[in-house]
């Protein structure tokens, strides 16, 4: 087994270590996201220059940067072949939008066809190696597919809820991996709500986004995959796809990781999250100056990953875009209808709705003069457009 540099957990608002060798959602203290935390000093160590051989193993999947993760014993590591997703060039979209430079980090070649694959992949195998038995995910699609598949990797129970309108692919994709469904007359934050009430007697632990420390772990190596893709440096611009706000935040906490590591520097991409019109909490606290998000009334959007009408990881969110000097916008449901024709033209990719939200945005932003045309810019594609088919 692989070394893990990981040491503790620890709140992310007060900072207060907390023991990580049991199961935890929340942080006890301030009821706030946990954040793993490593000996990035003693890992250093094994670095020689840009030389990561002896840290990151050679592993196809996620699982290279197992130095970096979560301890997860072998028998407990739960893969489907996560991670590793190419970097396209999106040359034809550049042209058309007058960019010098725009990359697409395509997440839709995950298992599940989406990156919330990244995220399943860790959460499951701490789960397991901390004794969970039963595992449950209120989603508004694609996280419940990833749950189901993955506990089924690892034969554990699993229950998902999801609004009724969710995607049909997602439910189906549920009910084939075996794992109970339960379709809820209202939004995601509804189905939390049930799942929680339900865990007092079921004792389902609970795996959403940000409320277990470890899907920010396995969607922090999109940010390590990145470094990695383009030689040991990062770009100008990330535009990202913001609903929970997980892979964001993970990004962030990864490059904050490579700087003590000594593989870069203090500069950073400039994080911008894109939300829908219809459901734009960040947005609107962004752009307010506030510090954390008010709850968004009448969430509705055809983007589903992105109808999360409140974010527990708000604040962790808003500290990355500004800290950052980054930006927040939100597009109409047409503009996203409009960039998945786009993509789809340009670069070949059937995107989901979530993702075509990025190019809608930076349209937006090179248009309010937020992007300039020299900026090497990276779309983070989260997820295939053939779950959306219908």
């Amino acid at each position: 087994m692989a070394r893990s540099f990981c040491v503790r957990l620890d709140c992310g608002a007060c900072g207060k270590p907390v023991e990580s060798e049991q199961l935890h959602n929340l942080s006890p203290c301030c009821g706030k996201p946990l954040l793993a935390r490593y000996d990035l000093d003693a890992a250093r160590e094994q670095v020689t220059g840009t030389d990561l051989s002896s840290l990151f193993s050679p592993v196809d999947s996620l699982w290279r940067y197992r130095a970096l993760l979560p301890k997860v014993d072998d028998a407990n590591v739960t893969s489907l072949g996560e991670g590793r997703t190419p970097l396209l060039s999106g040359r034809t979209t550049a042209e058309r939008v007058g960019l010098e430079n725009i990359w697409l980090k395509d997440e839709g070649q995950n298992p599940t066809g989406t990156f919330k694959a990244r995220g399943m992949s860790l959460a499951v195998s701490r789960a397991r190696q901390l004794g969970a038995l039963s595992l449950s995910v209120p989603t508004a699609g694609n996280a419940g597919g990833a749950l189901a598949a993955y506990a089924a990797r690892a034969r554990l129970a699993a229950t998902v809820a999801m609004p009724k309108d969710a995607p049909e692919a997602n439910k189906a994709e549920v009910r084939a991996h075996g794992a109970e469904l339960i379709e809820v007359d209202g939004l995601i934050n509804d189905c939390g709500a049930l799942l929680k009430e339900r865990a007092q007697t079921t004792g389902a632990f609970d795996v959403s986004t940000l409320k277990e420390p470890y899907r920010l772990e396995g969607k922090k190596t999109m940010g390590y995959e990145l470094w990695e893709h383009l030689s040991g440096r990062l770009p100008d611009v990330i535009v990202y796809p913001t609903g929970g706000g997980t892979g964001l935040i993970g990004m962030w906490k990864a490059f904050d990781e490579l700087e003590a590591l000594g593989l870069i520097g203090p500069e950073r991409p400039r994080m911008m999250a894109v939300q829908a019109e219809g459901c734009a909490p960040i947005v609107q606290a962004f752009h307010a100056g506030a510090s954390s998000a008010e709850p968004w009334v009448g969430a509705k959007t055809m983007a589903g990953g992105l109808r999360v009408p409140q974010a527990i990881g708000d604040f962790l969110i808003l500290e990355a875009v500004r800290k950052s000097a980054g930006g927040a916008v939100a597009v109409s449901d047409h503009a996203i209808v409009q960039a998945q024709g786009a993509v789809a033209r340009d670069e070949g990719l059937l995107v989901a709705p979530e993702a075509a939200a990025t190019l809608a945005g930076l349209e937006r932003l090179i248009a309010d003069g937020k992007v300039a045309h020299d900026e090497e810019t990276v779309l983070f594609v989260t997820g295939s457009g053939l779950k959306h088919l219908v």
